[in-house]
């Protein structure tokens, strides 16, 4: 019988993650990642475990590449955490794309749909903006209210907005390219600690992706959409939805919609949530949500020895 354990929440990471070689260890020790990786590359007919494994990186950075990649990651991460304990989260949330890693892990969208979903997403996305005309920046050492203004001075006839708000401290933005610039600019000006580029080729979760979002929305439409079997927190509202409907329309939405993160994570503490496991490579949820709440317990789970630490903690 599964044990639902209150105090737990299970985060899945987004874009920027992925690197060449990810998960390699845990798959040498547990047949559930290549599995895994199996059933996404029977729905994308390309083999995802080999991209993974010996890249190129720059083919695995495209976008439709990344985002099948991450969700695959994640999900055979909670695919091993489920062979190895009864304990399930009672909450989960995933940053801009791990929230539909999020979605699947809770049962409310069907794995492979979710693959062959996101491939989609992020050929739309290349396709609203070409590469060029969209940027993306890091802000860090501003309030979010100096970034926020930041962009509106740096607008001008463009678009430039907060779209991430990670951590106390590190706001991303997004829009045009030159206002992106100017933005940087007035952000350095007004104190930043630092002001950069990301590498990235799209503008996620700004007004540039609304195109996108609504060719996104009618791929959702085709999709069977169930209540998740495991309380998850939205990245646009910050909150839960239990009608399908509202599911599909907060996947949409979120493609040129602020990332919550922040906002989600003190949610969650606030109900009562003192450790947050990341599942999927890498550790950056898990150095953002540090800085978000110090007094929880931040792990990750990405390889064997990681996992055991995890079910040390959980199983004590």
């Amino acid at each position: 019988m599964e044990n639902k354990n209150y105090n737990l929440a299970f985060v899945f990471p987004g874009q920027g993650s992925q690197s060449v070689g990810m998960l390699g260890d845990l798959a040498a020790s547990f047949p559930e990642v290549k599995q895994t990786f199996e059933r996404a590359s029977e729905a994308l007919s390309l083999d995802l475990w080999q991209l993974v494994q010996e890249g190129p990186a720059d083919v695995l950075n495209q976008t439709q590449h990344t985002q099948p990649a991450m969700l695959a990651a994640g999900f055979a991460v909670w695919q091993v955490w489920q062979q190895q304990s009864s304990v399930r989260p009672d909450w989960v949330a995933g940053h801009s794309l791990g929230e539909y890693t999020a979605l699947v892990c809770a049962e409310s969208l069907r794995f492979e749909d979710a693959i062959r979903l996101v491939a989609e997403r992020g050929k739309l996305m290349q396709q609203a903006v070409p590469e060029g005309v969209g940027a993306m920046a890091a802000i860090l050492g501003l309030e979010d209210h100096q970034i926020v203004q930041v962009c509106l001075q740096a607008a001008e006839d463009e678009i430039v907005a907060a779209v991430n708000f990670n951590s106390p401290g590190q706001v991303v933005i997004a829009g045009n390219t030159a206002a992106v610039a100017r933005a940087i600019e007035l952000a350095k000006a007004a104190g930043a600690k630092k002001a950069i580029n990301l590498p990235v080729s799209v503008p996620s979760h700004c007004e540039l992706m609304r195109p996108a979002a609504l060719q996104l929305a009618e791929k959702l439409a085709q999709i069977e959409v169930a209540l998740p079997a495991i309380t998850l927190i939205h990245n646009v509202d910050v909150c839960t939805h239990n009608a399908p409907e509202v599911i599909r329309n907060a996947l949409a939405e979120q493609l040129y919609k602020p990332v919550r993160w922040v906002d989600s994570i003190n949610f969650m503490h606030d109900q009562g949530v003192t450790a947050f496991i990341e599942c999927g490579p890498g550790k950056v949820l898990a150095g953002l949500n540090k800085r978000i709440v110090k007094q929880a317990e931040h792990l990750t789970i990405y390889d064997p020895a990681t996992l055991n630490q995890v079910l040390e903690y959980v199983h004590g």
